[in-house]
């Protein structure tokens, strides 16, 4: 069995929709809707390495790489706020965090 474009577009679209439906039905907890988001820029590198392997190109796996950096930055900038606003306030309560403007 060849495992060809449709395996790889159907395992990403798979992720994109856990990933959106985590963001929806989780909004209680901080950490489970960045690990969502996580999988939702998964599924958006698995679609750009298989359509770049798909054509030929390199062009999709070197903005996979960017898109990986990204979401390593994302990660953990959003960890470093969620320790400040978990030391500052004693829980992660994701309808508090508007508390914090200003």
């Amino acid at each position: 069995m060849n495992i060809g474009m449709e395996h790889f577009l159907t395992l990403s679209a798979a992720l994109f929709t856990i990933g959106v439906v985590g963001i929806f039905v989780n909004r209680k907890n901080i950490i489970v809707i960045l690990m969502a988001i996580e999988l939702i820029l998964l599924s958006v590198n698995i679609n750009l390495i298989a359509f770049a392997v798909f054509t030929g190109t390199i062009t999709g796996q070197i903005f996979a790489m960017l898109v990986l950096t990204v979401a390593a930055a994302e990660a953990a900038v959003g960890l470093a706020i969620l320790v400040v606003y978990f030391r500052n306030r004693g829980d992660i309560a994701v309808e508090d965090v508007n508390l914090m403007k200003g």
